[in-house]
């Protein structure tokens, strides 16, 4: 009985106990993979009936070209937007101490006070009335399952935005601690 290989254009045949090669023990051997064409019925051998009929050539069709990637569902929980390696909170850190540093040197700049004295001198109300503000305006889109990444091109990407998040929190807190140490204005 004749079948066509998945792989290739060609028949094969079943093979019969008889016809299966018997190994000695602990002899080396190779195997090959060969077909044949049975033998036809008016006498003909595989050799001379190839020689008539033209095997068919395999068609290599393209790979199929890769699935596009989905948009991973944003989730839009609570929990998940406020969890700790969840969407909003270093992002909301970070803008946050972008906002703080510029404002920081820029009054520093422009009255000579340090970061403390700006604090005591009603820094505390208009950083909370801040936070709050930034809090609502980064967390509303994030609600609406808005991911952070669909709003990103060309440089200002999220990454981008996360990476000079961290600068700024580095920022602030070195800005805060020289002039702890120093005990005055950075610019004094």
């Amino acid at each position: 009985m004749a079948s066509t290989s998945v792989f290739m254009a060609t028949p094969v045949t079943r093979l019969t106990a008889a016809q299966l090669p018997t190994f000695k023990k602990n002899s080396a051997f190779s195997v090959r993979c060969m077909s044949t064409q049975p033998p036809i019925n008016d006498g003909e051998t595989a050799g001379s009936s190839a020689s008539k009929t033209p095997s068919p050539t395999p068609i290599s069709t393209p790979p199929p070209p890769p699935p596009q990637p989905r948009a991973p569902k944003v989730s839009t929980k609570f929990s998940d937007v406020l969890a700790f390696s969840g969407p909003a909170p270093e992002r909301i850190n970070g803008r946050l101490a972008m906002i703080g540093f510029v404002s920081a040197m820029a009054v520093e700049l422009s009255s000579g006070q340090d970061v403390f004295t700006q604090i005591s001198n009603g820094g505390v109300t208009a950083f909370v009335a801040t936070s709050v503000l930034l809090s609502m305006a980064s967390l509303v889109p994030l609600f609406k399952g808005v991911s952070v990444q669909s709003k990103s091109n060309g440089i200002m990407t999220s990454d981008a935005e996360l990476l000079n998040g961290r600068f700024a929190m580095l920022g602030l807190v070195a800005l805060a601690l020289t002039e702890f140490v120093k005990g005055s204005a950075l610019d004094n």
